[in-house]
């Protein structure tokens, strides 16, 4: 059984499932290019929370800071998220996005325990703050380029789903 096919609506058709689409793709990369506020908003809860190391603290008051830090993390990964006009479904992210979360981790912890062993070394004063900022710094150097690397292939893929599916 074959159905005769309008050309013309089927066009039409395509350009209405798009436009919105293109629109998704261009508030993903606008945030990701122009939106600095949950990066630095981040970077200055981390600065707290490392800076917080040289204070020498209780041990209960250590993991009151430390519980603080988890819940302003995450009230602020709330705050931004609900703020956020769109939804991706999991299969829109990419390899790059997870690469990139997972990189992040590894180059922050790895910027933390290596300015502290050379603070340590050095015999510094105020290390704390000299790793809180070399932390924080490194944190902000790496989320913007990574962001904008990650996001940069979402619309490719959407481009590619959308000519996959008109092949079948």
């Amino acid at each position: 059984m074959s159905t005769s096919v309008d050309a013309e609506q089927a066009w039409l058709d395509l350009q209405r499932i798009r436009v919105p689409e293109e629109r998704v793709y261009d508030e993903i990369e606008r945030s990701a290019h122009g939106d600095v506020r949950p990066t630095y908003t981040t970077a200055a809860i981390m600065w707290v929370f490392i800076a917080s190391w040289g204070l020498d603290l209780p041990e209960w008051a250590f993991w009151l800071v430390l519980a603080a830090y988890v819940v302003g993390l995450g009230a602020l990964g709330v705050h931004f998220n609900r703020r956020s006009r769109l939804r991706l479904h999991r299969s829109r992210h990419s390899w790059r996005q997870f690469a990139m979360f997972f990189a992040g981790m590894v180059v922050t912890a790895a910027t933390i325990l290596l300015t502290g062993r050379l603070v340590e070394s050095l015999g510094l004063p105020f290390g704390s703050l000299i790793q809180a900022t070399v932390s924080a710094g490194a944190f902000v150097l790496l989320v913007g380029p990574a962001n904008r690397w990650a996001v940069g292939t979402l619309r490719a893929r959407g481009a590619r789903a959308v000519a996959e599916g008109a092949g079948r």
